[in-house]
């Protein structure tokens, strides 16, 4: 455990709302082209599967034909890859494939794992700020704290408020309460409450929530332009933001369409992976582009 247990950042609906936000953004990531038979829910079962799990085994199946599973690896080569596959699917009758026979593995990274670390990691960091910036805005609210020394003096002061925000325009009191006392307290008293703008730090929070959405862009391969962006970006910055955005979405699909490969040549299949915001430009060549222009940021 890396936070405090006195942290609860997890079991609360603003963590999920946030967590299911960026699981939707992350899918909008992949363009999968997949069989006739896997539209539908069971393309959203799949999506699911490889995001959560980051790997699914695919295999041909008598009953239902060319199938994938979430499942469980087993057994390494020499080079210390699975060699098996187990499922627990009641449905199915065989529960253990070997990779490479009756079983090849759809994986997303080069490690096997899914991508639901990083949505959990800044689904967290955005929830905490969600609850801070609830907070600011309601110590952002102007409230009269008044105060009255008897009775009739409380009660008077609740029927001026309740005319104040009905919007009268003149409001009237009997001046018998500022006679009617027995000591030299005022009927009335006022507890100002100063400095109120000091302690609306919304726009400073509204910042680093996009911030955060800026950052969780980039790890998933979004490209995205920063909160505080220069007036004129030159091309090598906007490239590098491109770069820095797709790093990760290079090597998940390079692993993807090596695994691809494998599974179209084993299962006669024509199953495709493309990313939405990859550029087209060779990573590598886009920052041997000389920077000026009018047309520095597309």
């Amino acid at each position: 455990q890396y936070f405090p247990s006195m942290v609860k950042a997890y079991n609360n609906q603003t963590f999920n709302y946030w967590f299911r936000a960026l699981h939707d953004r992350a899918c909008s990531v992949f363009e999968f082209t997949l069989p006739d038979n896997w539209q539908g829910p069971i393309q959203d079962f799949f999506y699911y599967c490889l995001l959560r799990f980051g790997y699914v085994g695919i295999m041909d199946l008598p009953e239902y034909g060319l199938s994938f599973q979430p499942g469980t690896l087993k057994g390494y080569n020499i080079y210390y890859q699975p060699t098996g596959f187990l499922i627990a699917n009641p449905l199915l009758k065989d529960h253990e494939y070997t990779i490479g026979e009756d079983c090849e593995i759809l994986k997303l990274s080069p490690d096997y794992m899914g991508i639901y670390d990083i949505i959990g990691h800044y689904a967290e960091q955005i929830a905490a700020l969600d609850s801070a910036l609830n907070s600011s805005i309601l110590n952002s609210h102007i409230s009269f704290i008044l105060g009255g020394r008897n009775k009739a003096a409380t009660e008077s002061l609740k029927k001026i408020m309740d005319k104040y925000y009905r919007g009268e325009p003149a409001i009237y009191y009997d001046t018998k309460l500022n006679m009617d006392r027995t000591d030299k307290e005022d009927p009335f008293m006022l507890m100002e409450r100063s400095n109120i703008k000091n302690s609306f730090l919304a726009p400073d929070q509204l910042e680093a929530l996009n911030t955060l959405l800026n950052n969780f862009d980039k790890e998933i391969g979004i490209p995205t332009t920063p909160y505080q962006k220069a007036e004129r970006l030159t091309a090598y910055e906007s490239e590098s933001q491109m770069i820095d955005a797709t790093a990760r979405t290079v090597t998940w699909k390079k692993t993807i369409d090596t695994s691809l490969d494998i599974i179209n040549a084993h299962f006669g299949t024509d199953i495709k992976c493309e990313f939405r915001y990859i550029p087209d430009e060779d990573p590598d060549r886009m920052l041997q582009n000389e920077e000026g222009g009018d047309n520095n940021v597309d």
